[in-house]
């Protein structure tokens, strides 16, 4: 039998090199996200599925909908939700102790149209007079960001005063369609939400002093496959810091 050329050869090394690289057994990796991680999410899914042969199935929802929908009984591999809500899915049984994961932060901001000035909020005093001022605000009252955002409200004593220009909101997607069609002239969301936005613009941050951050933790069910832990630690991981800077997040400090 002829032996195979150096070109045949080295072609058969790369053919095995290949295979070995890819995993015997590709899994899908059902997520559930807070729609605060979307942007997050889908790029290092995109990533990860790129480099592992594995695919990230993303469901994104507000957090309280989401855990609800496992409580019910819905599958999941990978639940990302607020750290209490974890904690929460944790002592029910229905996720991983050990794969408990913090991923990031993110604070809150206000929306505005594309296009509109900036608005008026270095300081406590500016951001009240701004709300104040405002035509009309839309936010989701069912989310973590519009729960904090009257809370801060009821605080600095002006709640009562919003609620004749406020546009309560199903969804994010909601109040998006609200500010870009122009029903509302701000939204109250995290800023990683406002972002992505096309149509809207970041129209400034809560002041140090009153903001609020939005934390986001991971933890797997406890049948998930490793696929599911190795996608937690893709997102964990220092390598992907670039991207939650990006999307408007930043790690949470020890």
């Amino acid at each position: 039998m002829k032996p195979p050329s150096c070109a045949a050869w080295l072609a058969l090394v790369a053919l095995a090199l290949l295979s070995s690289a890819v995993p015997a057994r590709a899994e899908d990796v059902k997520v559930f996200s807070s729609v605060a991680m979307r942007t997050v999410v889908e790029e290092l899914a995109q990533r990860f599925e790129r480099e592992t042969r594995h695919r990230v199935v993303p469901t994104f929802g507000l957090a309280a909908a989401l855990k609800s929908r496992i409580e019910g009984g819905e599958a999941f591999d990978l639940a990302i939700l607020t750290p209490a809500q974890i904690d929460d899915l944790i002592k029910q049984g229905k996720a991983a102790a050990a794969s408990r994961a913090v991923i990031a932060r993110t604070g809150l901001g206000f929306m505005v149209r594309a296009g509109a000035p900036k608005l008026d909020v270095g300081t406590v005093d500016a951001f009240k007079q701004t709300l104040l001022a405002a035509r009309s605000l839309t936010y989701v009252p069912a989310g973590a960001s519009g729960v904090a955002f009257v809370a801060t409200a009821k605080q600095l004593g002006i709640a009562q005063a919003l609620e004749a220009k406020t546009k309560p909101s199903a969804s994010g997607d909601e109040v998006n369609a609200n500010v870009t069609g122009g029903t509302a002239e701000m939204a109250v969301l995290p800023v990683s939400e406002i972002l992505p936005v096309k149509g809207a613009a970041l129209g400034g941050v809560f002041p140090a002093d009153v903001q609020t951050y939005i934390v986001m933790a991971g933890a797997t069910s406890n049948a998930a496959p490793q696929a599911a832990r190795d996608f937690l630690a893709r997102l964990t991981s220092a390598a992907s810091d670039a991207v939650i800077a990006a999307k408007g997040m930043e790690r949470v400090k020890p």
